[in-house]
Order: structure tokens, then sequence, then C-alpha cells
């Protein structure tokens, strides 16, 4: 195979990683929308969409292997494939917590919030902002970027924490609302974790362009 092919296949990735990202992000905003709404027709959108997302990553882990096994790459070019594989679980675990958010507006679907759900849209702009960025920072080549995303996750855990707070204090002063209060603040973790794996992902485009992972060299 010459470079050309390998290029126009490492092109192709580039634009099915930045598609995933981009059904990702809509996932969330999908998701939060449909918890703070109580939207369960937008609930069912995102489940469903989820399939989508597994298919793409499938797509797209399919794609590295056929990389791999024709050009054989190394150094540099290893490390760029493998971080996008690397990079895809992240992408599809955080459409598995989107559906699980949706999951959850179902169950609470027709029943009146004991309060507004303020820092749920906060949580979600901001994790949509982290995965769109650490994408970014992938196809850029960008290791500032990578970095800001790393220290944006500060964010997402203070508004968690703030969210978890307020309903603890809900559920002391009403327990008639405790499991919905629960599944709130469940609701809430999940934003959490979506943007743990945004971390993550933005740590493999460090890795794809320095070998090091978590301050550890590997390739």
């Amino acid at each position: 195979m010459t470079r050309k092919r390998f290029d126009e296949q490492l092109s192709e990735l580039n634009d099915s990683l930045i598609e995933m990202g981009a059904m990702v992000e809509q996932a969330i905003a999908l998701a939060s929308k449909a918890l703070v709404e109580q939207d369960t027709e937008l609930a069912e959108q995102v489940i469903a969409a989820d399939d989508d997302i597994d298919d793409k990553e499938k797509e797209i882990e399919s794609l590295c292997l056929t990389i791999m096994l024709q050009q054989h790459p190394v150094a540099g070019d290893l490390r760029y494939i493998s971080s996008v594989m690397k990079i895809v679980t992240d992408l599809e675990r955080i459409g598995d917590h989107a559906q699980d958010i949706s999951e959850i507006s179902l169950m609470l679907a027709g029943r009146p919030y004991m309060r507004r759900l303020e820092l749920i849209p906060q949580m979600a702009e901001a994790t949509q902002q982290m995965v769109s960025t650490c994408i970014d920072a992938f196809v850029k080549r960008d290791l500032d970027l990578a970095r800001y995303v790393i220290v944006s996750d500060d964010v997402v855990d203070e508004l968690y924490v703030r969210m978890k707070g307020i309903l603890v204090d809900s559920i002391r002063v009403n327990t008639e609302n405790s499991d919905q209060a629960i599944d709130l603040i469940i609701g809430a973790k999940y934003f959490e974790r979506i943007g743990d794996h945004a971390v993550n992902v933005a740590e493999w485009v460090v890795f794809s362009l320095t070998g090091m992972y978590k301050r550890k060299r590997i390739l």
C-alpha cells in the first residue's frame, strides 16, 4: 500500500471519529432535555439511537484493524491508530450513559419534580463541550486543547457536588421525595461519569501525540 492510500485511510478514520463525536454530543443534549422536560418521546429517541453509536464504534474499530493489517504502522502512526481504538470505547460508554439518563427520565415521567433541575443543563453543556473539544484536539493534533479538557472536568465535578447537595437537603426537608431525589442524583452522576470519559479521551489524545499516558511512557 502506498503512503497516499494510507493517508486516505487516516482521513476516513478522522471523519468517522468526528461523526461519532457528533452523535455522542447530540445524545448528551437530548438526554438532558428529556430529563429536565420529562419528555418521554425524546428519551425513547436517545435510547433507540444508542444502537447507531454502537454500530459506529464497531465500524471505526474495523477500519483501525484493517489499516493495521494492511499498513503495519509504526511509531507515531501506530500511536495514532491505537488511540482511536481506545477513544471510541470511551465515546461508546458516553452514549451508554446518555441512554441511562434517558431511562431514568422514563422512570420519573408523569410526576412533577420536587424542584427545578437548573444544574442538569449546565452539566450537559459542560460535558458536551468537553467531548467536542477533545475530538477537536485529536483531529487538530493539539496538545493544549487536550490538556484543557482534562482540567475542565473540575467544572463538571463541582456541578455534581452542588446538585447532589441540593437533592440531599431536599430529602431532609421532605422524605416523601426521597425516591425521586435518589434517581436524580444517579442521573447527575451519569453526567459526571460522562465528564470522566471525556477526560479519558483527552488522555488518549495526549498519548497519541507524546507516547505518554497518565504520565507514563507507553509507546
